[in-house]
This record gives C-alpha cells, structure tokens and sequence, in this order.
C-alpha cells in the first residue's frame, strides 16, 4: 500500500525529507505547503535541490490539503510558537488527515503536557478519529527508542545516560537564541531557563519513567558555558574570543534520591571547542550514546552522516525528519488520540530498500 503525504515546511529537515520521498515506492508526496513568499510556486524538487518533480510548493494551506492525502508530516518551527504548529497539525487532523510531527518537542510524550496545552488538540483528535506523532532525535527516538529497547535487555538498571555529541557549526537552523552559541558569556539563551529546558527538551525522562515503572522525585537541570579562547571560524560564521562557543547542559530524573535518567548534551561550535568535555569513544567527532549502568552493563553510540555530504546534522536531521515519515502507516492505524513512542509498534522502514537513489 502506497500512503500519499503531505509535507508541511521546507526547512532544514523539509527539504531533506521531499528528496526522499520523490522516489520512495511507499509513500507519494501529495501537497508540499512553505511559509516563505520566494518559494510560492516553486517546484518542490528544485526547492529540495533535486530538480523538477512535476509539484509545486504553495503557501495556500487549506488549497494544498483539500487535495487530500493519509497524512501530513509536519516540520513547521519549534514549540516556541506552539499555538501555531497546535493549529496547523489541527487543521490537517480537520482536512482528514493523520499527522507526524517533529516541531512540537513536549508532544513527544503527552502526558507530561500541561492538560490546558493538549486539550484542544486532543478535542480535535477525538472528533476527526485522527491521531497525531510528534518525534525527532532528541527529543525523540535518540532518547526514548535507543535506550528504552537496551533497558529491555537488562535484570537491573541502575542508571540511565543518553548523551548527544554534536557539533552545530553545519547545522543552518537557530541555535543562537534557544542555546546561545556564538553569543555574549552574559547572554542568557532560552533554553538556560531551567522550566524551559524540562518542557522543551525534557519530557522523554518522565516516559521513560513510566515505562519502566518508577516514579520520579523531580527533574532538575545543569547548564554549562564554554568561552572561546580564540576567535573560531566555522563555515557559516564565527565566534568571537570570550564569546560561547559550547555548550553542556543535563536533564535529570531523581529516583531515590539521586539522578538515575539523565538526558545530557554537549553542543560545540567545530570540535576545537571545550576540548575537556565528553566526546565519542568508538565513533569520530559526532554520535548519540547511550550508557545503561546495571547487569549488565551496556553503551551504545550511533553516528549519523548525511549520504551526500557526509554531514553528521544533515545526516541525524534527515533521520529526524524519516521517523516521522515511516510512523505513518503505524499512525494510521493506531486509535485516535496524541501519541508517543509508547503507542505505536517497531517501526522498520516499510519499503526503504529500494533500487532507485535519489540526485544530489
């Protein structure tokens, strides 16, 4: 069975995703809708960078969903604008269609929603008989699929580590505002705000929580800077000396009394950056790991690396934006409601090895 999507957004994880699926044999891009006025029009393949596909990008969303398609993957902008995305995912849900998301991160875990913020979504959930997926890496399967499926392997565990190691200075999204990199030692960033972190970045802890059945204590943050020694090029800016070119911060689950689920990242602007901090022990430079501590004792590391660039963001955005994507027919079938990575089965890539490959 072929699914028809809808993709909403053409950003960093948009653009990537429509170069896959124009020549996916599961799934057929249906719609593509932008925000941008210099791409109303556009062919989605040149918007992509894969040339002509015959589809063009339109502003105009209510025209683009009456086509009509199973679902509408979802890239819009961060939870920052959270009415936004809440009405745009509703308005697909309305157009009959099922919704995978990765812009909304709390979403990836509901349930530890304030109730007043998923109401109306939910409402809606109910009425169209709809479901709706948000996931990413992290939040996402990075720390709520990887170690959850190793925790399975385990008779005890004592604690939890999921580590992001990445360096930003490829990656062509915000990260100045929400995390202050490149910016002032004094400036404080979005994400600094310890309730904004939790909310934000935080809600697979208490999944995990619940999955493995412990109740947690609280959750609290640590926030670290790193200040450049020397002025840093990178090759879509620079950093100045003394400014922040790193930076490491934790999200921690207390389970008798001491922190036993700990989301932690550390985030530089090129690998020179806060050359003391953790980095990967098997992998080079960039990688998700995953340390379980308990009987036994298990660690992980997954490299992402884009297949045209070799890019570690352009590869982990890429799988970011396909999670989502290859949920849809575990989505469509699932009952109506929001949903987390609790909810649906294993997805394998239904239909992802396939002969033909994509131009870059």
């Amino acid at each position: 069975m072929s699914y028809k999507v809808i993709v909403w957004g053409t950003g960093f994880v948009g653009k990537m995703v429509i170069r896959e699926l124009a020549k996916h044999p599961h799934f057929e891009l249906a719609g593509v809708i932008v925000n941008a006025p210099e791409k109303d029009g556009v062919d989605a393949g040149e918007i992509a960078g894969i040339g002509p596909i015959g589809l063009k990008a339109t502003r105009d969303a209510e025209a683009a969903l009456a086509v009509g398609a199973d679902a509408m993957a979802y890239f819009g902008p961060t939870a920052a604008f959270a009415a936004q995305n809440i009405e745009n995912m509703s308005m697909a849900m309305r157009a009959g269609m099922d919704v995978v998301s990765t812009s909304m991160t709390p979403f990836v875990y509901p349930k530890a929603c304030p109730p007043q913020m998923i109401a109306e979504i939910e409402k809606t959930c109910q009425e169209t008989g709809k479901s709706c997926f948000t996931t990413g890496i992290d939040p996402g399967f990075a720390n709520d699929l990887l170690p959850m499926t190793l925790m399975g392997l385990c008779g005890r565990v004592d604690r939890v580590r999921i580590q992001e190691i990445l360096d930003y200075s490829t990656y062509a999204g915000d990260y100045a505002g929400p995390m202050g990199l490149g910016e002032p030692m004094d400036f404080e960033a979005m994400l600094e705000n310890p309730n904004v972190l939790i909310f934000s970045w935080g809600h697979t802890v208490p999944m995990i929580a619940d999955a493995i059945g412990v109740e947690l204590e609280k959750i609290d943050t640590v926030w670290e800077k790193w200040a450049a020694t020397e002025r840093i090029e990178f090759p879509l800016g620079s950093v100045e000396k003394g400014s922040c070119a790193a930076i490491r911060f934790e999200i921690r689950g207390w389970v008798d009394g001491e922190p036993r689920i700990i989301v932690e990242h550390c985030n530089r602007l090129t690998s020179a950056a806060a050359p003391d901090w953790p980095r990967p022990k098997m992998m080079e430079d960039d990688a998700y790991r995953v340390i379980v501590e308990g009987s036994p004792n298990i660690e992980q590391e997954t490299a992402f690396r884009g297949a045209y660039d070799g890019d570690p963001n352009s590869g982990g955005c890429l799988s970011n934006g396909m999670r989502a994507v290859n949920a849809i027919p575990a989505v469509c079938a699932a009952r109506p409601g929001l949903l987390s990575a609790l909810d649906i089965p294993l997805i394998p890539g239904m239909g992802a090895m396939h002969p033909d490959k994509a131009s870059s």
